[in-house]
């Protein structure tokens, strides 16, 4: 149903899962395991799997902290794509990716909630992409000492506004991961 012709495959987005973004995350170990569940999954069915790797300033591109946890490894031939920005799409090659692999649905995962993985399902769906955030396998760090609400609450509200989202030809869900089906 994306807004794309000839791109109904889908790919699982995997979003910054790296050291220094996951290493006080809320549930971080619960979170890495179900990614690393759907990963497993999503190769099985041959669904793509897309990385997403960020770097700044204070996350030095090559560093231990800008790693990928230890626990997930990209598999070969599988896009690692760098960014610099929120928005996964944001001065990126990963149009050119989703493009080339026939996608027009994300199913998307990882770090952080208040951040990246907003500003990359909404960056999707503006561009053209049903959306599909898979609910109990994406965290974030505690921000509260700077005025956000605890982690749990920025997940769940997350979780209950995409649910709603909605736009003309374009499709957003919630799904807990167990409820993921890959179909190649």
């Amino acid at each position: 149903m994306s807004t794309f012709e000839n791109r109904d495959g889908t790919a699982l987005l995997v979003v910054d899962v790296q050291n220094d973004v996951v290493g006080g995350a809320h549930r971080r170990d619960e979170v890495v395991a179900r990614i690393g569940d759907l990963v497993d999954r999503a190769r099985a069915a041959g669904t793509p799997v897309v990385w997403v790797q960020h770097s700044d300033e204070g996350m030095a591109e090559g560093s231990e902290e800008w790693r990928i946890v230890p626990e997930l490894v990209p598999g070969e031939g599988e896009p690692v794509v760098q960014k610099h920005y929120g928005d996964s799409f944001e001065a990126t090659d990963l149009e050119d990716v989703l493009a080339a692999a026939g996608v027009g649905h994300l199913v998307v995962t990882g770090a952080e909630t208040d951040a990246c993985i907003r500003s990359t399902i909404h960056g999707a769906f503006t561009r053209g992409y049903d959306v599909t955030l898979v609910g109990d396998a994406h965290t974030a760090g505690d921000k509260s000492a700077w005025g956000a609400p605890p982690v749990a609450d920025v997940i769940a509200h997350t979780n209950l506004y995409w649910q709603f989202q909605g736009a003309p030809g374009r499709r957003a869900a919630v799904v807990e991961a167990g409820e993921v089906v890959f179909d190649g």
